[in-house]
């Protein structure tokens, strides 16, 4: 059974920087989206960052670009989000997600993953 887990979370003041962690069982991710959701209090589900883990192509939001960055360890079988610069407004549940294939703008925008995390908090105080 596949099974993502997020860490890393926390509060944090603005400007500050965390790095959330998803870790996979279950399966390699070797030629999968893996990509980072969060949703604010009252506000819909946004995705933040992708990676492609089969050639590490990268896709970001507009809201985070320049400020976070995901990566991947393969060895770990981990994706990870570094968070830079953070502003309150970053403050929302982050979660991972998973699937199989290309990051296309189509699984991005509507969120169809297949596997997902419990999700990990963030708060940002100004």
């Amino acid at each position: 059974q596949v099974q993502l887990v997020e860490s890393g979370g926390g509060s944090v003041q603005g400007g500050g920087s965390l790095r959330l962690s998803c870790a996979a069982s279950g399966y390699t991710y070797s030629s999968y989206c893996v990509g980072w959701f969060r949703q604010g209090p009252g506000k819909e589900r946004e995705g933040v960052a992708f990676i492609y883990t089969r050639d590490t192509s990268t896709f970001y939001s507009d809201s985070v670009k320049g400020r976070f960055t995901i990566s991947q360890d393969n060895a770990k079988n981990t994706v990870y989000l570094q968070m830079n610069s953070l502003k309150p407004e970053d403050t929302a549940m982050y979660y991972c997600a998973a699937e199989l294939g290309y990051c296309y703008y189509s699984l991005r925008s509507k969120g169809n993953f297949g596997s997902w995390g419990q999700g990990t908090q963030v708060t940002v105080s100004s």
